[in-house]
């Protein structure tokens, strides 16, 4: 015969929010792209081609500086976004991002050498894991369970009014 306690597990893990799971992944895919960007300043000649002037086969131009604000300020924003939107347009803006985002993160392979394969394939992979785990998350959103319809009911079963007493 075995006895049940009452005392919670020490290690229960109540339920997150989907929204504080979108926030956070979006604050992961921040500073992991942070961090890629930063590492890629150690590879042989990169400093010296960005004191030149350019970055892959672009030049340095406002425009271009313009494009990656924005490129790194939209995921940004989705952290705030995340926690701040009604379920519909969280969901459904997490989702087209998301989505958006993946093609982006892959192109940061462009231009890469054989050498650096490995370093690209897995900080593209785990970008897009992130990503992938920001769609899951938007795409199995829970829903909310409607109030069961209450039938119809006759003038008979009329709760009974009595007169306010003065």
């Amino acid at each position: 015969m075995t006895i049940r306690t009452n005392t919670p597990n020490p290690l229960d893990n109540p339920p997150v929010p989907v929204q504080a799971k979108l926030a956070a992944a979006w604050t992961s895919l921040m500073f992991f792209v942070i961090y890629v960007d930063y590492f890629h300043l150690y590879q042989p000649g990169a400093i010296d081609q960005i004191r030149g002037g350019g970055i892959f086969e672009f030049d340095i131009t406002p425009t271009l500086m313009t494009v990656f604000l924005v490129v790194i300020g939209i995921p940004a924003l989705m952290v705030m976004l995340s926690m701040a939107l009604p379920a519909r347009f969280n969901r459904a803006t997490n989702l087209v991002v998301a989505s958006l985002y993946i093609p982006v993160m892959v192109f940061n392979a462009a231009g890469a050498s054989s050498d650096w394969a490995f370093y690209y394939g897995l900080h593209i992979g785990v970008e897009v894991l992130i990503l992938a785990f920001i769609l899951r998350s938007a795409w199995a959103w829970p829903r909310s369970v409607a109030a069961p319809a209450t039938t119809a009911t006759s003038l008979d079963s009329e709760p009974r009014h009595t007169p306010q007493q003065a």
